[in-house]
């Protein structure tokens, strides 16, 4: 990660049993738990291996819940907390709450086909989750709100992000200038070869600037920047640009830290991305980001 300036830099948290990759932007709000996980700290086997948090690739339950146990520690949430996305890869964005707190791990889920959710209330651990597709996160530090969204080609062509945003400022009166926003680890341009059929949809999505994401290989086949068109989008959305972190960190290049579906063809488990509120937070922080 060198030469990244500090406030787009991710780290991971070594010195634990389970570790996760933070971004300190977000961190430095002083509002949110957050991180992204890897294969690492699990009790998950085989192809599965440590780290799985998805009940429908068909790793044992009792393992995935193991899992999550250990994520709740590391995070220092309840494991209740938790409200697992039901991703079918929408622009779908609810609104949660404690009353949906365990949906997914508890319980079953009360929806379906989300891939986003929002909320300002604190004792929800939002959870969403990746093997390529992009994680963004959304931390609104004037209303004590957040979002977490599941982002893969057709919610990038769709403007996932400013959807959440717009669902974040329906609900909280959310402004997208003070949001802190991240880009989540996910594949990497160099990684992602498409055909002209999900190319032609960014090239309609994105016309005039379809020549910064796409990288014409001929014979059909593109190379495409998820991290930027998810960068534009959010930008183009009201993000101011020193709030925006974009990881550079390629879970198809990772394979043995990562899950990645194009590394394994399919035979992998899941990472999550997990925001929450905290219990208590510093209003000075607040208002400082406020008048930054």
């Amino acid at each position: 990660m060198k030469g990244i300036p500090e406030r787009k830099r991710i780290f991971i948290g070594e010195a634990q049993e389970l570790p996760l990759f933070v971004f300190p932007s977000l961190e430095q709000t002083g509002i949110v738990k957050h991180g992204f996980t890897t294969r690492l700290g699990g009790v998950s086997e085989g192809i599965f291996a440590t780290l799985n948090l998805s009940f429908t690739r068909g790793d044992k339950r009792e393992a995935v819940e193991e899992n999550y146990r250990r994520l709740a520690s590391a995070l220092q949430v309840e494991y209740g907390s938790f409200v697992l996305s039901d991703q079918t890869h929408t622009t779908n964005v609810i609104r949660v709450g404690r009353k949906d707190a365990g949906n997914g791990i508890l319980r079953k889920k009360a929806y379906a086909d989300v891939d986003g959710m929002v909320t300002n209330e604190t004792g929800v651990t939002l959870v969403t989750f990746y093997a390529d597709c992009v994680p963004l996160y959304f931390v609104d530090p004037v209303h004590h709100a957040i979002g977490l969204s599941h982002s893969g080609w057709r919610g990038t062509v769709g403007r996932m992000g400013k959807v959440t945003l717009e669902k974040m400022k329906q609900e909280f009166d959310t402004d997208a200038a003070d949001v802190y926003c991240a880009i989540g680890p996910s594949i990497c341009q160099n990684c992602y070869e498409v055909g002209e059929d999900v190319a032609g949809e960014f090239q309609r999505a994105f016309a005039g600037r379809e020549t910064d994401l796409l990288l014409d290989k001929g014979n059909g086949k593109f190379q495409l920047d998820l991290w930027k068109a998810n960068k534009m989008v959010l930008l183009e959305a009201g993000v101011q640009a020193e709030h925006l972190a974009v990881t550079e960190l390629c879970t198809c290049c990772n394979p043995k830290l990562l899950f990645s579906h194009r590394a394994s063809k399919g035979k992998r488990g899941n990472l999550a991305a997990v925001l929450a509120l905290k219990e208590n937070y510093n209003n000075s922080e607040i208002q400082m980001s406020k008048s930054s």
